[in-house]
């Protein structure tokens, strides 16, 4: 008896500090540009992967603990790397770094989803859920200083220190802010992780306090136009979309529904009086019209963007071999290892970049594996949402497109899916007293 206690309370302890080490991947997610850019920019290149020897410790906590690592999921993922990694050696590009890479890129992040749905309790989801709200209105206030200062500014720099600025262009002479992070695309994923968190706590005001609650609608409403970004204003209205379908199952809810109803255009109006809003809403409003001649409307966007990035997985790649170019062949690191410079050698989409890498067979297999984890947690946060639970439900708001598409050939982008199916099954679990 003694024995088994001993037991249970090293796997406790085990627990506790591979929570931890989790928490401190999501900070360094969400700060690791800043650290490239503004305070360590002569360590950029090695913080572009600091948090893989974060999850090696990760997982070999967790193995220590006496957990099982393989499922379903992870088990057919290894096995589609090992045999892509076999074939890029001996058919593919031949080049042992850039496979290794490749290799890292599709497995290691991926074991961390499931390590975060068994360690975190619903509990600690919401803890995390609420730093992130908390955070809503500094990140605000840098993405404001960003878009009101030249790219030349301390606040613009790019990473490494690169004086150019790390700003992408918008509309007006105005450049779309980067945030924290190294490139636009971490800012906008960030914010859209917050206002599925802010749904979620406006669903559940009596999870986070009332005054960091309008603070973050406040910060989360002057990104909009701040960000300069479709992709932002997109994945507000899938998140509204999902919180009336959620509000509407109670009277509570309901009410709550009608609190946002009242708080979201409140706040919108004060903003708006402020000339800082008005300009930032004038170059949103511009870049649309623009895109809109170049690329379409929101709709065709989307469906450009999504639904035809499975044709160009095909018809971009019809010249590669069934065996793929090889692993690590479309992530910028791997290009700048074959080429010297940096390219998409296999296309911007996801789907391209898998299936050029692995080959048709192979990627079309790894591709339909997440699409598969992604209906599959849809199905449990339905279920979850019947059982009076709407967090899973609310981050699939954020999460169902990022474990489906998400670039992981670019850090943050891969961070942020892999966060994302991480907390949507924690999410699913019961609620835990310890929130260490």
């Amino acid at each position: 008896m003694p024995e088994v206690d001993h037991i249970t309370e090293y796997r406790q302890g085990a627990d506790r500090l591979t929570r931890r080490l989790i928490y401190l991947y999501i900070f360094l997610l969400f700060f690791e540009g800043a650290l490239r850019k503004w305070f360590l920019p002569f360590l950029s290149n090695p913080l572009t992967i600091v948090r893989d020897p974060l999850v090696v410790l990760i997982i070999l906590t967790y193995l220590s603990a006496g957990y099982r690592l393989l499922n379903f999921y992870t088990l057919s993922l290894l096995s589609l790397g090992i045999a892509s990694f076999l074939l890029t050696l001996g058919l593919g590009h031949q080049n042992l770094l850039v496979a290794i890479f490749g290799l890292r890129t599709l497995l290691l992040h991926f074991f961390l989803i499931f390590i975060m749905g068994n360690v975190l309790a619903r509990s600690h989801v919401e803890k995390i859920g609420r730093y992130t709200v908390y955070l809503l209105p500094l990140m605000a206030l840098i993405i404001g200083l960003q878009f009101f200062s030249p790219q030349s500014a301390w606040i613009n720099r790019g990473v490494g220190g690169d004086m150019e600025g790390a700003g992408f262009p918008g509309a007006l002479g105005y450049m779309r802010p980067s945030g924290t992070f190294s490139f636009t695309n971490g800012n906008v994923t960030y914010f859209s992780l917050a206002v599925a968190y802010l749904f979620y706590f406006l669903a559940r005001t009596d999870r986070i306090g009332r005054l960091p609650l309008i603070a973050g609608t406040a910060g989360a409403v002057a990104a909009i136009p701040l960000s300069i970004s479709r992709t932002y204003l997109v994945q507000v209205a899938i998140c509204l979309l999902f919180f009336v379908i959620v509000s509407l199952r109670s009277a509570r809810g309901i009410r709550n529904l009608g609190l946002a109803v009242f708080i979201a255009p409140v706040v919108f109006m004060l903003l708006a009086t402020l000339e800082f809003f008005q300009t930032a809403l004038l170059v949103l409003t511009t870049r649309f019209e623009a895109a809109s001649r170049v690329e379409g409307g929101i709709d065709s966007s989307i469906s450009d963007r999504f639904l035809g990035g499975l044709l160009r997985a095909f018809t971009d790649n019809d010249h590669l071999p069934w065996y793929g170019a090889g692993l690590g062949m479309g992530t910028n690191v791997g290009a700048t290892l074959l080429t010297g410079g940096k390219a998409f050698l296999l296309g911007e989409g996801e789907w391209t970049r898998m299936v050029g890498e692995m080959g048709p067979i192979l990627g079309i297999m790894a591709v339909l594996l997440r699409a598969v984890l992604a209906i599959h947690l849809l199905i449990a946060s339905v279920v979850a949402v019947m059982r009076s639970n709407p967090l899973p439900f609310m981050l699939l708001s954020f999460g169902f497109l990022k474990i489906v598409l998400g670039g992981w050939s670019q850090p943050t982008s891969h961070g942020f899916s892999i966060l994302a199916g991480g907390l949507i099954i924690a999410s699913l679990n019961d609620d835990s007293p310890d929130a260490a």
